[in-house]
């Protein structure tokens, strides 16, 4: 069980990076001593893999893989893998929200001009794709063929051979495609060589990292165009159903998400091995791994294929505590955080409670002025996380400035507290003082920011995962303000 302790939720995303988009440059080092400064034990990061449409993290083309946006330019220079004059193409940005477009357009010549001296470091190089082989040449090899085809998404591959992964145009395309392979595998290279970098000091500074495991993974993947009988797929290898949430008071038309669920029953024949190897590479980026929708191990709304909205979902029964009791054996020293929010039944609370790992609690959930909720915090558990909201709610001064009148004025009896206070510090003391043994506060939320700073507003595309922070939104004297608030409620950095 976790002890008593805090940290702060930032994706690498919305660090205040030069070009454009957070990386593992001296800017990610300084938010760890930042970290260290508020007298917190964590950093949690969303998913760090590589993005496809929509740019959400937890759609990622891979399991495995480390989004190439977040290897740092400067670094690529100061390792020699690149001169001051490659980077003029780059410009010079720090808007307050990623431009993914232009990312897309500039990050990829200047990696392949780093990939240009890949020799300054070939034995390193080598030994990487030695000891990723087992997903790394299945990555690339995806990455090449999907580049091939104009970065289309494999079910829409104008070869079906290779589509279907026929075993002689897996090799013609090996062949074919060589070079973009090795590039591919460089890029990831560069990726886990700043990455790993970037942990250790984290390490160095007795900060850990929590980072999430996505529940699903997109149809358009290489997990699922590698691993096709892992998933209920037809045999043109589309999916027969779709994961979604059923329709609920906010949405009427539920959320289709759109990911192809899993074959449970192929998955158990050998104790979920393909879960296992997904788990396993995980746990060595992050010291605690949060488990994504949770109450899908239970029970998932699966949406016909090829329907509009979620709305002629149906439920379905997971795998359960067959495959809690299958991890928990595989990684005993592995400690995870159940993300058990969305539609609580008695099943999902028993699949908790079997499994152990603690529960998540939303500050921002507790506050209906028309019935109880074990979001309050007066019901909390000590095995829980708490949260004042996620990168999926409003800030907490969006929620403020857009909750229902009577949850407003709940909120602010049961927080005891005037209009003249600061709202966002009353919710994250009340977060702090709580039994919760770990208190997760969103950076935004400690700099006071509105709905403009919001990271995701679930079943809409287009605007989300842009939110970056500015440098001067944070300094000694915010972080003194937490550490003073965090060494109150007993959650400081222990001594080692």
């Amino acid at each position: 069980m976790l002890d008593r302790s805090s940290g702060i939720l930032l994706p690498v995303s919305s660090l205040p990076s030069k070009y454009g988009i957070g990386t593992f440059g001296k800017e990610a080092y300084e938010f760890v001593d930042f970290l260290v400064d508020c007298n917190q034990s964590y950093w949690q990061m969303l998913p760090i893999g590589p993005t496809g449409y929509g740019d959400s993290p937890y759609q990622s083309v891979s399991s495995y893989a480390g989004n190439p946006y977040f290897i740092d330019p400067e670094e690529l220079v100061n390792e020699g893998f690149l001169n001051k004059s490659d980077l003029k193409g780059l410009k010079e940005t720090n808007t307050g929200s990623v431009d993914y477009g232009y990312l897309y357009e500039t990050r990829w010549p200047v990696l392949r001009k780093a990939y240009e001296k890949k020799n300054l470091f070939e034995n390193e190089f080598i030994v990487f794709k030695l000891k990723n082989q087992s997903w790394l040449e299945e990555y690339a090899l995806y990455m090449s063929v999907k580049k091939h085809f104009g970065m289309k998404s494999w079910i829409d591959w104008p070869d079906s051979e290779i589509r279907l992964r026929d075993a002689k145009a897996v090799e013609k395309y090996k062949k074919l495609l060589k070079e973009d392979i090795n590039f591919y595998s460089f890029v990831q290279f560069l990726f886990f060589r700043q990455f790993d970098a970037l942990k250790s000091y984290a390490h160095s500074k007795k900060i850990r990292l929590i980072g999430d495991l996505p529940i699903y993974v997109p149809l358009d993947s290489c997990d699922v165009w590698a691993n096709p009988s892992q998933f209920e797929l037809d045999r043109e290898n589309l999916p027969t159903g779709v994961a979604g949430v059923p329709p609920d008071y906010f949405t009427p038309d539920g959320q289709l998400w759109g990911n192809p669920l899993y074959n449970w029953k192929k998955m158990k024949e050998d104790q979920y091995l393909w879960w296992m190897k997904r788990v396993e590479a995980t746990s060595r980026y992050f010291d605690i791994v949060r488990i994504d929708h949770f109450r899908g191990f239970e029970s998932y709304w699966e949406v016909p294929y090829g329907d509009k909205t979620a709305r002629n979902g149906v439920w379905k029964k997971g795998a359960g505590m067959d495959f809690i009791s299958v991890l928990k054996q595989k990684f005993p020293d592995v400690e995870f955080i159940a993300e058990d929010l969305g539609y609580h039944t008695p099943e999902v609370q028993k699949l908790l409670d079997d499994s152990g790992f603690p529960g998540m609690k939303v500050l921002q959930f507790g506050f209906d002025a028309r019935e109880a909720s074990d979001h309050a915090p007066h019901s909390y558990v000590r095995n829980s996380i708490c949260y004042v909201g996620t990168h999926d709610n409003s800030t907490v001064m969006g929620w403020k400035n857009s909750v229902a009148q009577n949850d407003m004025k709940f909120a602010m009896e049961y927080l005891n507290i005037s209009e003249e206070e600061e709202f966002n510090w009353a919710m994250i003391k009340a977060g702090m003082r709580s039994v919760a043994n770990v208190f997760i506060g969103c950076m935004q939320d400690y700099i006071g920011l509105d709905d403009s700073a919001r990271m995701n507003q679930p079943g809409t595309v287009g605007t989300n995962w842009k939110w970056r922070m500015q440098k001067k939104q944070y300094n000694a004297g915010l972080a003194k303000r937490i550490a003073s608030v965090t060494s109150m409620y007993a959650r400081g950095r222990k001594q080692v």
